[in-house]
């Protein structure tokens, strides 16, 4: 089990296991032509919001903040673009690939047990915080960060879109967000995104980008945590905003996994716009005064603009540990708008 310095989580997965998993699949599977996707799927939103009151608005966000008397939340930012999801949901996210039963809750139950677990979570969130709506998502890790480098010497592996398209059917008979997450080895935010415009194009489709994996010198990814600067983020972020305006969509969420300071450099010049809704997601397993710690010093301290929370079922309640519940977490300052179970 790897572990890093004091008051440093544990790395969310150790990218090997998916590795050996699927030996015969790794890097050699690139992407399909784009019009292979065929699921079209509407919004989520049962009740769209066609306008942005300002005065509710900022009233749901000082009650994220939880009473912060320091000036940090909450943060100051554009007003969204109609139909915004947060701060009027939370999402409630179940994190995987449908390749490995090791990377997370996604892939490793059967279809049928896994969407009745994740809606089993999001009763439980829905009853600890009624002031929101709490909806599900598929946080699907669409890019895998890879040892080999494969025949484009990306370091990573390009998921099938037949996969995407299968986790877009199982979304929406429970009315649930996708999350298309990307780990790019040696490659780039730019050109990972960019070969899901379609998939974003789409009105629950968001996206999820995880610096750990992110080799900046050459390194080979799990060797060594990766790093991103505002500058990848906001490649991803113009990519998302010029989807938004093109097909006229509601805000896209990015979530940002986090659990060091080198992970994510000069988060201060990260773009906040009216077409993208940031989430720093506090990545990571280990203690509950570990990850409390990790999410004042990462999150708290350093905000862009909501903030979102992992838990793990095994590993967080590994050693004595227990899993933070909600009630727990919603006592937090601020409030995570996006929960990840793995």
């Amino acid at each position: 089990m790897k572990k890093y310095a004091l008051a440093t989580l544990i790395s969310p997965f150790l990218f090997f296991l998916f590795t050996n998993c699927n030996k015969d699949k790794s890097n050699t599977e690139e992407t399909p032509v784009k019009d292979t996707i065929v699921v079209k799927i509407d919004s989520v939103e049962k009740k769209p919001i066609t306008t942005i009151d300002t005065v509710d608005y900022n009233q749901r966000m000082i009650a994220l903040s939880n009473n912060d008397t320091t000036g940090r939340w909450p943060v100051k930012a554009p007003y969204p673009l109609p139909g915004a999801l947060l701060p009027y949901n939370r999402i409630i996210a179940f994190y995987g690939n449908l390749y490995s039963k090791r990377m997370g809750v996604l892939g490793e139950y059967p279809k049928a047990e896994m969407i009745e677990k994740l809606q089993e979570e999001v009763a439980k969130w829905q009853a600890a915080d009624s002031s929101v709506t709490t909806i599900p998502a598929l946080h699907y890790i669409a890019v895998s960060a890879q040892a080999a480098p494969g025949k484009a010497n990306r370091h990573n592996m390009r998921m099938p879109f037949k996969q995407i398209d299968t986790l877009l059917s199982w979304a929406k008979p429970i009315n649930a967000l996708v999350f298309l997450d990307i780990q790019v080895g040696h490659s780039t935010v730019k050109e990972e995104v960019s070969q899901l415009e379609d998939y974003l194009a789409l009105p629950n489709v968001h996206l999820g980008i995880d610096p750990e994996f992110s080799m900046k010198n050459g390194e080979i990814p799990g060797k060594k945590i990766g790093t991103m600067s505002a500058d990848d983020i906001n490649d991803a972020i113009d990519i998302l905003v010029r989807i938004v305006r093109e097909k006229k969509l509601a805000p896209k969420i990015l979530v940002v996994h986090r659990f060091t300071q080198g992970m994510l450099t000069n988060y201060k010049a990260i773009k906040t716009t009216p077409e993208v809704q940031i989430v720093m997601d506090m990545d990571g397993f280990g203690s509950q005064v570990l990850k409390r710690s990790t999410y004042l010093r990462y999150i708290y301290k350093e905000p862009v603009q909501f903030t979102g929370f992992k838990l793990f079922y095994k590993n967080d309640n590994w050693n004595d540990w227990k899993m933070y519940t909600p009630e727990q977490l919603l006592e937090f300052t601020p409030k995570p708008s996006y929960i990840q179970f793995q």
